[in-house]
């Protein structure tokens, strides 16, 4: 130590130089460092969200999660697989080791997903959820009746139509979740005792239901040196199960 100090004092010039090249490029480093004020704790994760209606939390694990769980356990990189299983909803996390490309992982996890539909009920198709990490939820919000008298389904409705695609629009928002209230569905409440009655089968009724719903091209038509298109529009109203059911809005409460 006695000689570096001696040496600094015989080299006062030299030593400012030196100081003042470190304060300058110490400044320089510091208002470029790639670092968040709340840096992301997490490695690289996809997380797969799948919504299975109808379906218990242990028939979500079983019949969802697991099956993409043993198809992600494959993939190159991959140090983790775990998931979330609740009513309806099956959310699995694939995480990978540090360093990798988050896009080329979400690359590899898109293709295994084609691999996982075929193992998966009927009608149930899992999904990316945007590039985020824990570090990035910001807040939970909630939409109510300020004097409860606005139904639920209206409530909800406002959350999916309006609100959500006016936050989407805000420069780094990757996504808003809305849960919970009245869900709009169209549904065919069949009896069993008009089914037998008019020899029905349930088959039937979906494909009646599907066809009902299903606009189709009509062609043209050339009259006065102009050309009208058209088009067969489905049927919104009306019995397309010979009486077997009837169609109606209803209101289906979900909580997750």
């Amino acid at each position: 130590m006695n000689a570096i100090i001696k040496w600094a004092l015989q080299n006062r010039l030299i030593v400012v130089a030196i100081a003042a090249l470190m304060l300058v490029w110490g400044g320089y480093i510091a208002l470029n460092l790639p670092v968040d004020v709340f840096p992301d704790l997490n490695k690289p994760t996809i997380t797969i969200l799948t919504e299975a209606e109808g379906l218990a939390p242990e028939e979500v694990e079983t019949q969802v999660s697991f099956p993409i769980e043993t198809v992600m356990n494959g993939l190159p990189g991959v140090e983790r697989v775990r998931s979330q299983s609740g009513i309806g909803l099956s959310i699995v996390y694939v995480e990978f080791g540090w360093g990798t490309d988050i896009y080329r992982n979400r690359q590899l996890v898109a293709e295994k997903i084609t691999e996982a539909r075929e193992q998966l009920p009927e009608n149930i198709s899992p999904f990316l959820a945007p590039i985020s990490s824990i570090m990035g939820e910001i807040m939970l919000i909630s939409v109510t009746s300020k004097d409860g008298k606005t139904d639920p389904l209206d409530v909800r409705t406002l959350a999916d139509w309006t609100i959500r695609p006016r936050l989407l629009t805000i420069a780094g928002i990757s996504q808003v979740i809305p849960i919970g209230g009245g869900v709009k569905q169209y549904q065919a409440l069949v009896s069993p005792e008009k089914l037998k009655q008019f020899g029905v089968t349930i088959e039937d009724v979906s494909t009646a239901l599907e066809k009902s719903n299903a606009n189709s091209t009509g062609g043209f038509v050339d009259a006065q040196s102009q050309e009208y298109n058209g088009r067969r529009l489905s049927q919104q109203h009306g019995d397309s199960s010979r009486g077997c059911g009837e169609r109606r809005i209803r209101s289906e409460n979900q909580t997750r």
